[in-house]
């Protein structure tokens, strides 16, 4: 029902989104983006069903490598940082990492309406998460020094200020840097963790080992090396699971409005992106 009632101007974004991103057929970057979009509906009714959720989240979300977090809590009384996407349903993320000793701090973004921010705060705390707003970087790092361990989801467009300009799907964009700075601030690690849907309407939670940026004298190289390697991790995890991804978000708006078409080539000469190839299929179809 969701995909019926979407605007066609949103239903096309997510469609050339995935077809530049891809590199498949119209048709089938129209089912991934139904089926991407149509998941949402599935996703509100878990956000809805967390109070029933909290009790048994073991059986509803499998997790795997959670070694990875436990032997680094256990050896560290600082906290660290959990990376992830908008893949699958990620609410589940902070039920399942609290279930299983994990404190997590999720880092929100503030809705516009005031009840809708509200209530999904409410129920990100009813499963065991602390929230604070991407504007609380103090508390953040107070947190971190406590041992709590701050969920910073990456992959939504940030303006010129707030990123780093990366390669993404072969093309310049621009990547929140908050985790690869913290990281090499606090010389704490940054833990990859991914969802995707089972076949049997379950999910599982991935964990990868830690990473650590490597400090030297060029903050900001060594920050932007770190962000590219986080941002191919999630290339990697979309392509894997397309449909679980959150295509209807306007991904390249902050290239497109707040970069002159000089700038964006000059971005992608250093990040050694050839489009020579797209651009000539892209000739050959008109």
């Amino acid at each position: 029902m969701i995909w019926i009632f979407l605007p066609a101007k949103r239903k096309r974004l997510a469609t050339e989104n995935i077809i530049r991103c891809l590199k498949v057929s119209k048709a089938e970057a129209e089912r991934i983006a139904k089926e991407s979009t149509v998941q949402f509906g599935a996703m509100f009714m878990e956000v809805l069903s967390f109070p029933k959720l909290k009790k048994n989240m073991a059986s509803h979300v499998k997790v795997v490598g959670l070694e990875h977090l436990t032997r680094y809590k256990n050896s560290s009384t600082r906290g660290a940082v959990i990376m992830t996407g908008h893949n699958d349903n990620w609410e589940l993320m902070g039920g399942a990492f609290a279930q299983n000793g994990i404190p997590l701090v999720g880092v929100a973004k503030k809705q516009k309406s005031e009840g809708a921010d509200k209530f999904i705060n409410e129920y990100r705390t009813l499963i065991g998460m602390h929230i604070t707003y991407r504007s609380g970087v103090r508390e953040m790092y107070k947190m971190l020094d406590e041992g709590h361990f701050i969920g910073l989801i990456m992959d939504q467009d940030v303006g010129r200020v707030d990123g780093v300009v990366v390669k993404f799907f072969n093309q310049a964009t621009l990547f929140v840097t908050g985790a690869a700075s913290m990281s090499r601030f606090r010389k704490i690690p940054i833990f990859p963790a991914f969802m995707h849907k089972n076949s049997d309407g379950t999910h599982t939670l991935e964990i990868s080992p830690p990473l650590m940026v490597e400090k030297t004298s060029d903050k900001h190289a060594d920050i932007k090396k770190m962000t590219q390697r986080l941002a191919t991790l999630i290339e990697e995890h979309i392509k894997k699971y397309p449909a679980e991804w959150f295509w209807l978000h306007d991904r390249w708006k902050s290239m497109r409005v707040e970069f002159e078409a000089e700038e964006v080539a000059e971005f992608e000469k250093d990040l050694g992106i050839d489009n020579s190839a797209d651009v000539a299929r892209a000739s050959s179809s008109d």
